[in-house]
Order: C-alpha cells, then sequence, then structure tokens
C-alpha cells in the first residue's frame, strides 16, 4: 500500500488462484507457488518487527544441527519460535509462535536473518518439544559439535521462561553424564535399573602407553568393560559399520570385555540385556584388570 498498490488490488490478487498470496496478517507472498522454508521464516520476522529473533528448532536448523525433532515432510510452514521485546503486542498466529520476553539475546547472524544463539534456541526449542529423546537428540547434537557447553545450556533453561522446563532438565543431567544420543539415553536408564555399579559415558579408553584405543559409549572403570550402543541409523553407512566392528576388535585385543546392543533390544528387550549386562560384567570382574586408563568426562 505504501507503494501506491490499493487495499483492493491487494485483497483480489490473494485471493484463491490470484498470482499472490497471504502469508501472514499484513504480510503478503508476490508469487502463487509454494514458498520455501527460508520466505516462511522472512515472514514470520516482519511480522514480529525489526526487534525480532528466530529461536527454536527452526533457529537450531541455521546453526547447523541436524539432529532433534524431524521435519514433517510436505508441510514446510512448520512453527517458527519468535522472541520480541516484552512490550511489542504480537501475537502468535498461524505457524508463528510468539515469545514476549524481558530477555531478548543478541541475535547472530544466519542468511541475513536474526537468529538467537545456539544455547538460547537449544533450550527455548526443548521446552517446546514432548518426547525425550527429541530433546536429547537436539541438545546433545549441539554439545558434540562443540557449539556450546552443557552450563551455558543449563544457564538458559535456568534464566528464561520456566514453563516445559522439566524434561529439558532431566535431559541435561544426561548429556553432562555424557550421554550423546537418545539412543545413549535409554541405554543410561536401563543401566540404573538394571542395578549395575557406575559408569562413565562417552569415556576415552587408552591403553598403559598412553594410545587412545576408542571413545566407550559406556566404560566401567572398575572391571574394564565396554558397552556399546549401535545404532541402525549408523549402519546404514558400511564404512561407519566397519569402523564399529573394528572399534570392537580393537577394545578385545587389549583386554577389555566388549558387548553391543542394538537401541531397539534396549527398549523392546530390556529384560534380556540387563541379564547379558550382569553376566558379562561378572565374567569381567573375574579376570584380573588390564592396565587401561579412561579419562572421565568433565
Amino acid at each position: 500500500m505504501a507503494a501506491g498498490v490499493p487495499e483492493r488490488t491487494v485483497y483480489h490478487r490473494c485471493l484463491e488462484g490470484g498470482p499472490w498470496q497471504r502469508a501472514l496478517p499484513g504480510i503478503v507472498f508476490l508469487f502463487s507457488g509454494t514458498p520455501t522454508r527460508l520466505q516462511y521464516v522472512i515472514a514470520a520476522l516482519l511480522l514480529g518487527g525489526p526487534d525480532s529473533v528466530v529461536t527454536g528448532v527452526e533457529a537450531c536448523r541455521f546453526h547447523g544441527l541436524r539432529r532433534g525433532p524431524a521435519r514433517r515432510t510436505g508441510q514446510p510452514a512448520e512453527e517458527v519460535h519468535l522472541l520480541v521485546p516484552h512490550n511489542r503486542q504480537v501475537r502468535s498466529v498461524g505457524y508463528v509462535h510468539v515469545e514476549r520476553t524481558t530477555n531478548l539475546p543478541r541475535p547472530d547472524r544466519r542468511a541475513g536473518l536474526r537468529i538467537a544463539p545456539v544455547a538460547r534456541a537449544c533450550a527455548d526449542g526443548a521446552r517446546r518439544l514432548s518426547q525425550h529423546g527429541e530433546i536429547t537428540e537436539l541438545m546433545s547434537d549441539a554439545v558434540q559439535r562443540r557449539l556450546c557447553t552443557v552450563p551455558q545450556l543449563a544457564h538458559e533453561v535456568a534464566t528464561n521462561s520456566r514453563r516445559g522446563t522439566a524434561l529439558p532438565n532431566r535431559v541435561l543431567r544426561d548429556v553432562s553424564d555424557g550421554v550423546r544420543s537418545a539412543a545413549e539415553s535409554a541405554a543410561k536408564n536401563l543401566w540404573g535399573k538394571a542395578g549395575m555399579p557406575s559408569a562413565w559415558w562417552n569415556a576415552p579408553v587408552h591403553t598403559a602407553d598412553g594410545r587412545l584405543v576408542g571413545i566407550a559409549d559406556c566404560w566401567v572403570d572398575g572391571v574394564a568393560m565396554v558397552w556399546e550402543i549401535e545404532s541402525t541409523e549408523w549402519h546404514l553407512d558400511p564404512a561407519a559399520h566397519d569402523y564399529t566392528v573394528q572399534r570392537a576388535g580393537l577394545f578385545t585385543s587389549v583386554g577389555a570385555l566388549y558387548i553391543a546392543s542394538k537401541p531397539k533390544m534396549v527398549l523392546t528387550e530390556p529384560r534380556e540385556v540387563a541379564a547379558l549386562l550382569r553376566a558379562v560384567h561378572a565374567q569381567a570382574a573375574a579376570r584380573p584388570r588390564p592396565p587401561l586408563h579412561a579419562v572421565r568426562p568433565s
């Protein structure tokens, strides 16, 4: 309208079959095709105003995180979580979830857009998720890629909205223990229920002369026992499968007792897996401990 296009013309061009389409209140796509995901995000920021910031899962994607909730195919207009200053009167509408805040972060720039820093984006995204596994994948991906630390995530969870923080806080405890995937989180839960002794997660294991053998998913230091969680997704890559087999050989060659489980078995056959773990641990405890040294993840 500021460019001289009458409001009535805009209305008619946005009718079904017209050359334009209405994106959000006051926002028009000047084309009739399917908008890209980037265009949906730009429209959300235009709705929020010049101080608005994209946060949550969408912001995590702009930071390069790929784990967490999967995109729903065929539905590009997934939720965009937007932060706006507390004094702005902008409401959630359509695919845009607007959150007013007194703690607006200084945004990073990604693709020319205002994106929340990765720790804030992860914390805000986790609060909007209901699946323990999705939250674990999202947060552990950020930590594993060294984009933020566990204390930074904990700070963001603690200092912003408290709504929906129960699950993220539980996940943070696992991630701080070294858990780096949803499969490992389920395994850690089973380990505790099986009455097994204390274990370290994602612990680097070295020989007596300092040579790195590998990073054990689960390491029982007192008896030098390794429990690996073999992800089906990981093994879709033949080279990754070969590497996993090689790791098993390396751990075994230096005297560690090695056992591996599929994530599906951990979830569907917990009693059988727990019984096997106890049996292997008893075998490990009955032999002399090999001279291996592990580093407990901090």
